[in-house]
């Protein structure tokens, strides 16, 4: 039935917190369970508490956490070879995590236990059945995770359906299949869990116990692989936002989700809670420190993004005439971006963006492509800076304002010393009004400096711009073969705490080009100050 409810387990927490790269603070964990909370996710998998001692401080703090939706799962092995189950340190530590909710996870290929673990066989499906039977006296729920279970069903179907077997018979309340090593293939996915389904339905076709999938990324097959198991009768789905995790990363529940909701109409969060999709990306992505890709399916700022201008054209008629669904369903929107490719369409969208109003019959339409395409040949690119282009469409149709005139600049970069860093400093002469403003300052190079004059010049005039950071900048260069006479694309992106903006200039000599950038940056500001 396309409308079961599918459960959602998140372990952005802890396999996620595998990722190369990415460190969890406790308080980033907790500011995660928060967010997953209000994403409408049933389980959140916050840690192994036998690990290390930040897991185990999680699990302390989470208690007082108020959750709506979420329930906290403690995640461990299975009890060690030669020890007793009650014994067992691991699983002294689930307990003392008092999550309610306990995920072990087992050996299910012949080759992990007699290589891994050195122990027989019947030895393995002993600690299995031991290790779930202990936990489900004493938590909740035990979900049963069948490590590398599809590498070994393919070496050994009968052992590993045993493992399976045995946590059924010890109370597990679901068997998830894991494809640790995420090198299974949606058709090999599709025969092992039919097969699986079949040898765990009751007289009556019915499962005696929940199936779920967690796959890895390793063949770009972990979103496929999830779905494919849905459909085929699995009623968990385990994941991470973003796809984060170890190697290649786990599936992602971003793609999962309204895969599953929107597209193939299963039940997991609500309508509002699927809005809040894209934010809660953007948001695990600012605690992990990591840039946000923009091609991500559904939640990437390029999901919606039109660029040629017949498609800008159809999509403002018809927006299912380039897209799959519409971005609002999961907190994304469209946009149209700004290229040589762009047309009339093109335009019009971006006039309405910035709130000016522009007929689509008037000629400037046509000077402001013109311009475009002429500044694009010249090496100016507008997509990643929306600002430069604003502006150029304001001074093009006459509604642009000088907030400064540049009289003149200078920078000097001095090295005293082999081993001492160069000393950079600016020195500038601005006219604002009647008035004549010139001043200096240094920076950590050039660019800096430059900027940190040019403030220094019109802060006096303009205090908003203490608020401007600069956040990013990059050079390009446009003409490959000329060396350093090779002509460069500088893109800045600036902020202040309401948003942020990108410019772009475009000069063989860098600082022209980072001053280009710099001054529409800061016009850019007063614009919309």
């Amino acid at each position: 039935m396309k409308d079961k409810k599918i459960e959602i387990f998140d372990t952005t927490l802890r396999d996620g917190a595998q990722t190369e790269d990415i460190s969890f603070s406790v308080e980033d964990k907790l500011r995660i369970t928060e967010k997953l909370d209000e994403l409408g996710i049933h389980y959140i998998e916050g840690g192994w508490p036998g690990s290390n001692p930040k897991d185990i401080e999680y699990f302390k703090k989470v208690r007082k956490v108020p959750l709506e939706n979420s329930k906290i799962v403690a995640f461990g092995s299975t009890h060690r070879p030669g020890h007793k189950v009650e014994d067992d340190a691991n699983i002294k530590a689930l307990l003392n995590a008092r999550a309610g909710i306990v995920t072990i996870v087992g050996k299910t290929w012949d080759f992990h236990v007699k290589e891994a673990l050195r122990i027989t066989l019947e030895e393995n499906l002993d600690i299995i059945s031991a290790s779930i039977a202990y936990l489900k006296r004493h938590v909740g729920k035990v979900f049963f995770d069948a490590e590398h279970f599809f590498d070994g069903y393919r070496d050994n179907p009968e052992f590993s359906m045993k493992c399976l077997l045995s946590a059924e018979e010890a109370g597990a309340d679901c068997i998830v299949l894991c494809d640790t090593n995420g090198g299974t293939l949606p058709h090999e996915i599709e025969s092992i869990i039919k097969d699986v389904i079949e040898r765990l339905r009751t007289p009556n076709s019915e499962l005696r116990t929940k199936i779920g999938i967690h796959a890895h990324n390793d063949s770009e097959c972990a979103v496929a692989n999830s779905l494919l198991a849905v459909e085929l009768g699995a009623s968990q789905v385990q994941g991470t936002i973003n796809g984060l995790g170890e190697r290649c990363g786990n599936a992602n529940l971003c793609s999962i989700l309204p895969s599953l909701q929107i597209k193939l109409g299963f039940s997991a969060i609500s309508d509002e809670q699927m809005r809040r999709l894209r934010e809660v990306s953007r948001f695990v992505n600012e605690i992990a420190n990591i840039r946000h890709f923009k091609r991500q399916p559904f939640v990437g700022d390029s999901a919606f993004a039109h660029k040629g201008g017949i498609h800008v054209s159809a999509v403002l008629k018809r927006p299912e005439t380039y897209e799959h669904m519409r971005p609002g369903l999961v907190g994304n929107s469209q946009r149209v971006l700004i290229s040589d490719l762009a047309g009339k369409g093109n335009i019009l969208r971006k006039a309405s963006e910035f709130g000016i109003k522009l007929d689509p019959e008037s000629p400037q339409i046509q000077d402001i492509v013109r311009e475009l395409k002429d500044l694009e040949n010249q090496g100016f690119q507008f997509e990643g800076a929306e600002a430069s282009f604003e502006l150029l469409m304001k001074k093009t149709l006459g509604l642009h304002k000088r907030f400064f005139d540049l009289i003149g600049f200078r920078v000097i970069i001095e090295k005293r010393k082999e081993k001492e860093e160069p000393l950079s400093e600016a020195t500038i002469m601005v006219k604002v009004g009647g008035h004549i403003e010139h001043t200096a300052a240094t920076g950590n190079g050039p660019v800096n400096a430059l900027d940190n004059a040019l403030r220094k010049a019109l802060e006096k005039f303009y205090p908003e711009l203490r608020d401007v950071k600069l956040l990013d900048y990059k050079v390009r260069v446009l003409t490959a073969g000329k060396g350093t006479f090779a002509k460069v694309r500088v893109l800045i992106e600036s902020g202040d705490e309401e948003r942020r903006w990108g410019t772009v200039g475009v000069s063989e000599n860098i600082i022209e080009a980072s001053w280009q950038a710099l001054v529409d940056s800061i016009e850019y500001k007063l614009l919309k100050a």
